[in-house]
Parts: C-alpha cells; sequence; structure tokens
C-alpha cells in the first residue's frame, strides 16, 4: 500500500492531506522520516505521524454535522478558533471532509476513512453539493439566474455550469460540481448580489434535512455506500436516494 493511503486508511487526514503531511517531513517509516508519498508500506512496518503511530482501523465511521456560524472546518486551528471536530465526540480520529467558510453553516461530513474523503474531494469526481443563499441587491432577475448557471468570471478563470434556482425574490439555491475558495460567495458577488447568509443544505446524495446547527448524527452503511457511488454520474442521475436523507438529529 502506498504511504499517503495508508495514512488516509489509518483515519489521520485525507489522502492530498496525507500527501501534504509527508512532504513536510511529519512521516516517519520504522522511525526514518520519509517524503515520498508513492512509497510502498507494508502491514510490518511502524509508519507514524508527528511521533503518533497510525494504525488502520477495519471499521470506517462518517458522520453528517450541521456547522454552525463562527466554526473551523479543520481539525485544529492554529488561531485557537473553535474547531468542527470537537462537536462530533468519538473514540476515533475524525477530520472534515471538505472545508465550509467560517461563516457558512450547514451539511459538513466527518470521517476516518481517507478513501471516501478523497472521493468526494477530489475536482475529477464532480460531487455535486448544494448551497442556499440569502443575497444583498435589488430581487435577482432571471439574467442574473441564466448568468450564474451559464458560469461567471472569478478573477482569473470562469465558474463551470452551475445548477441555480430562485427561491425567493433574494434567495438561491446553486448547485456546483467544482470547490474552488468561497466560490459561491464569490459567483454572487461577481453579478452584483453579495451574499448575506449562506447554508450548505446537500453534499452529493446526502441531505441536510431537519439536523439543526450543532447537531450530528452517524451515517448508516447505505447512506455511505450512497456516498461512495456520488461522483462523475451525479448530474445524469439527478438527486440521490432517498434513504440519504438527514433528519435524525442528535447530539
Amino acid at each position: 500500500m502506498r504511504l499517503a493511503k495508508h495514512i488516509a486508511a489509518g483515519g489521520v487526514a485525507s489522502r492530498r492531506a496525507a500527501e501534504d503531511l509527508i512532504r513536510a517531513g511529519r512521516v516517519a517509516v520504522d522511525g526514518v522520516t520519509e517524503r515520498d508519498p508513492a512509497r510502498g508500506v507494508t502491514d510490518g512496518q511502524a509508519v507514524t505521524v508527528d511521533g503518533s503511530l497510525v494504525s488502520i482501523s477495519t471499521e470506517r465511521v462518517v458522520y453528517a454535522l450541521h456547522k454552525p456560524a463562527g466554526v473551523v472546518s479543520t481539525a485544529r486551528d492554529p488561531q485557537g478558533r473553535p474547531t468542527v471536530v470537537p462537536l462530533v465526540p468519538s473514540d476515533r480520529r475524525l477530520y472534515p471532509i471538505g472545508r465550509l467558510d467560517i461563516d457558512t453553516t450547514g451539511l459538513i461530513l466527518l470521517t476516518n476513512d481517507g478513501e471516501l474523503a478523497h472521493r468526494l474531494t477530489h475536482p475529477r469526481f464532480e460531487v455535486p453539493k448544494t448551497y442556499r443563499a440569502e443575497v444583498g441587491g435589488p430581487p435577482v432577475s432571471e439574467r442574473v439566474v441564466r448568468q450564474l448557471s451559464a458560469g461567471v468570471q472569478l478573477e482569473d478563470v470562469v465558474s463551470a455550469p452551475a445548477e441555480v434556482r430562485r427561491i425567493r425574490a433574494n434567495t438561491l439555491e446553486l448547485t456546483i460540481h467544482e470547490g474552488r475558495k468561497r466560490q459561491v460567495r464569490r459567483m454572487c458577488e461577481a453579478v452584483g448580489h453579495p451574499v448575506k447568509r449562506l447554508t450548505r443544505i446537500r453534499f452529493g446524495p446526502l441531505e441536510l434535512g431537519g439536523l439543526r446547527a450543532g447537531a450530528y448524527r452517524r451515517l448508516t452503511e447505505p447512506e455511505i455506500r450512497a456516498l461512495s457511488s456520488a461522483g462523475s454520474g451525479a448530474r445524469r442521475s439527478g438527486s440521490g436516494s432517498p434513504e440519504a436523507s438527514a433528519t435524525q438529529a442528535r447530539r
């Protein structure tokens, strides 16, 4: 197994984040620092990250969390701000799948499954994510909806086509298949409608549903399988399985 994949399977980080850890010199194999993410390792070798042994769990877990505003979507924050991980008490090492801006609320997933995190965040899989945005400015026109749907200029790139519908005069739902930094906010600002409030309501086939802010629940195995199947076929297959509705909250 490749070293980066081993670290991801151990629930330390996603595969891409594991590659960064390795290149930063924070990973050792049998006590020797290793900087090649593609290096092969066997079950008998000791892999450590920052001196802590990486053991591969046989049980994967995924939690849906309604991230409140003011919480950072990382495992640790150098500025000491609250992060999403402590909101889901677990005896396993969890980390978030992707990120939401600190002021953005809504559905975020936490897991110990690096391969699933890789599939759900890598651009080539085009996993759809749906946001509800309350925006400023005049009432949103059909022309603006068409602009956002076709793609808008974001500094040096044009956003990919999105699925956009107007819910109310100043409320939009946008489904995107990219993951550019602050993308929805930047798209709306580009057409003259700065975002006042932003909530992610769907990630792949999984819906936020009635999960209240700060609440979480563990996903079922069928829901995890539905997430694992999300990706390039999502645009063709439409909205996902009804079994992936996150409506039962617990703390």
